[in-house]
């Protein structure tokens, strides 16, 4: 069995104590991390060394983004960015080969700042996935993409309320890019597993944890192969009640 899991932690200088629980906790083979919020140079290796996992991060100077796999199992880096916009210096995609599959975690635009160019930009960064997933799936490469989205699917993945219709997590138009993944032969692994029943994975600062007002935004998208490999999945809630952590919960699937 091989365990994947993706962690938005929301800074990981600040998280590290949380991350070092959540690994022992389940122990996956691979996990994602994003937003960083550090250079590459100032990713906490030295202090999650005692893991045992292998640590490839990129970082973004200013404080913004960035993400980083942890592996106990050998993988192969396969990009640092996603390609299709030379411009894009964000630090928001890395995949990587590993057990017989590319694996993909990506911290995809919020979309609400810098106003209908920041959108733009949001709808730029689906396509472009698209594309990048499209092209392994025409190979015929098995393909998982692990991360936060930034995208509520559907009605069922917020709760009532908890967004306005305006916002870029919910608008027409990013369900749809998401649609079109899932269109590609993708599969979503959480409501794969739980199609009444899928359990939020963002909650923010305050109360909203404590009345389950959250919004699933973290997904596992997975290829055909995979998803017929696919025994379980489920959200870390445990971390997200820790003392001082992330908004978000780890999600992880099984793939025997």
């Amino acid at each position: 069995m091989t365990r994947i899991a993706t962690f938005n932690v929301n800074s990981i200088r600040r998280r590290v104590p949380h991350v070092k629980r959540f690994l022992a906790r389940h122990q996956p083979e691979l996990v994602f991390l994003q937003e960083l919020k550090c250079r590459t140079e100032e990713f906490p290796a030295l202090e999650l060394a005692d893991t045992g996992y292998r640590i490839h991060a990129v970082g973004q100077p200013g404080g913004r983004n960035g993400v980083a796999v942890l592996g106990r199992i050998p993988f192969e880096v396969t990009a640092e960015a996603l390609p299709g916009e030379a411009e894009d210096d964000h630090a928001r995609f890395i995949a990587v080969w590993a057990a017989g599959a590319e694996i993909a975690g990506l911290y995809l635009p919020n979309g609400n700042s810098g106003g209908e160019a920041g959108f733009r930009y949001k709808l730029r960064w689906l396509e472009r996935l698209a594309e990048w997933a499209e092209a392994r799936l025409d190979a015929f490469t098995p393909v998982a993409l692990l991360g936060d989205f930034n995208v509520c699917p559907t009605e069922a993945d917020l709760a009532p309320g908890a967004l306005p219709p305006t916002d870029a997590l919910v608008r027409p138009e990013s369900r749809a890019r998401f649609r079109a993944l899932q269109f590609l032969g993708l599969t979503d692994a959480l409501r794969a597993l739980h199609p009444q029943d899928a359990p939020f994975t963002y909650w923010d600062y305050g109360p909203a944890f404590n009345m389950n007002r959250g919004l699933r935004i973290d997904h596992i998208l997975l290829s055909a192969e995979l998803a017929e490999r696919l025994t379980g999945c489920g959200v870390d809630t445990d971390a997200r009640s820790e003392d001082q952590p992330s908004d978000h919960a780890p999600v992880w699937c099984d793939l025997r």
